[in-house]
C-alpha cells in the first residue's frame, strides 16, 4: 500500500470514529501494515493538518489519535451548535471529580471523609457522565468499589495519560478554561487544599 492510499485509510478510521484510535488499534485494523509505519503516517497526516490552515487539526489524546476543531473557529462550530447543553455540573461534582482524579484508585468513604459530606449522588452524576468509572473493589471489609477516572476524562482536559495531570491549582486553572464544554455553577471549580498525591 502506498504512502498516500495509506494517509485516506487512517484519516478516514479517525474521522468516524467514536474514540481515540491507538495506533495498535489502527494496526489491526489494517492488517498488513507496521507499526512503524502507521506512526509516520499519522505524524505527516498531523503535519497535513498544521500546515494548511485547516479547520480541524488531528491531535493524540487519552492514548489515541482524534480529529478536533481548532480553537480559532471554536466561535462558528459554538453558533452552529443548537442542540441543548447537557445540565450543569455542581461545585461538589467538580470537587469530587478533582479528588478521584489525583487519589485514583479511591473508594466513596475516603471521598466523602475529604469533603465531609455524602457523595452517593455526585458520584451517579460523574458516572453518567462518563468522567468516572468502577476500576475495582479495595480489599477490606465490605470489599467497596473503587473509582478512577476514564479515557473520556483525560480527552476532555487534553491529557495523553494520567502523568500529564498537572499540579491541582493548575488543574482548576485547566477546569476553568473547559466551561464552555463542561459548564458549571460555580467559578471555583475545584477544592484547592493540600497537594494530592499523583497517581
Amino acid at each position: 500500500m502506498d504512502e498516500q492510499a495509506l494517509k485516506g485509510i487512517l484519516e478516514a478510521l479517525v474521522f468516524v470514529s467514536q474514540e481515540p484510535l491507538s495506533v495498535e488499534r489502527l494496526v489491526t485494523v489494517l492488517g498488513r501494515v507496521s507499526k512503524a509505519d502507521v506512526v509516520k503516517t499519522m505524524r505527516c497526516l498531523q503535519e497535513d493538518y498544521n500546515q494548511e490552515g485547516r479547520g480541524l487539526q488531528l491531535v493524540e489524546l487519552a492514548g489515541g489519535f482524534r480529529f478536533v476543531t481548532r480553537s480559532d473557529v471554536a466561535p462558528w462550530v459554538k453558533r452552529l451548535d443548537k442542540v441543548k447543553s447537557a445540565p450543569k455540573l455542581s461545585r461538589s461534582a467538580l470537587e469530587s471529580l478533582a479528588i478521584i482524579a489525583y487519589k485514583q484508585p479511591i473508594v466513596r468513604a475516603e471521598i466523602e471523609g475529604i469533603r465531609g459530606v455524602e457523595t452517593s449522588s455526585v458520584l451517579r452524576t460523574l458516572l453518567e457522565r462518563k468522567l468516572v468509572r468502577m476500576v475495582g473493589r479495595k480489599d477490606v471489609p465490605g470489599r467497596p468499589i473503587l473509582y478512577g477516572t476514564t479515557k473520556y476524562f483525560l480527552e476532555h482536559f487534553g491529557l495523553r495519560d494520567l502523568s500529564e495531570l498537572p499540579p491541582l491549582r493548575e488543574f482548576k486553572e485547566l477546569g476553568e478554561s473547559e466551561q464552555a464544554s463542561l459548564p458549571v455553577e460555580d467559578e471555583s471549580l475545584f477544592l484547592t487544599p493540600e497537594p494530592a498525591e499523583r497517581v
